[in-house]
């Protein structure tokens, strides 16, 4: 299961989100986390149709989009997220 986890440098709710996605990847064997910031990597957000930060997607095993949440998801939506992807 791969939590990709789209930034930017001075965005306060990317802080508290990154608070969310390493709890997170604590409680959920096997998730990689994926740390991805838009200004260095604008060619992927842009395919992912990321237009804001923070931006979370969680992605099964086979890489389909299972969840995805623009501004900080709280650790339940995650999890529950998370849940449906296996």
């Amino acid at each position: 299961m791969l939590l990709e986890f789209y930034t930017s440098a001075f965005c306060e709710p990317c802080m508290q989100a990154r608070v969310v996605m390493t709890e997170a990847a604590r409680l959920i064997p096997g998730a990689v986390v994926t740390e991805i910031d838009v200004a260095r990597d604008n060619d992927r957000a842009a395919a992912e149709g990321i237009r804001s930060t923070p931006t979370v997607i969680v992605r099964g095993d086979t890489g389909d989009e299972v969840f995805r949440a623009t501004g900080v998801p709280t650790l339940q939506q995650v999890l529950v997220a998370a849940a449906k992807a296996v």
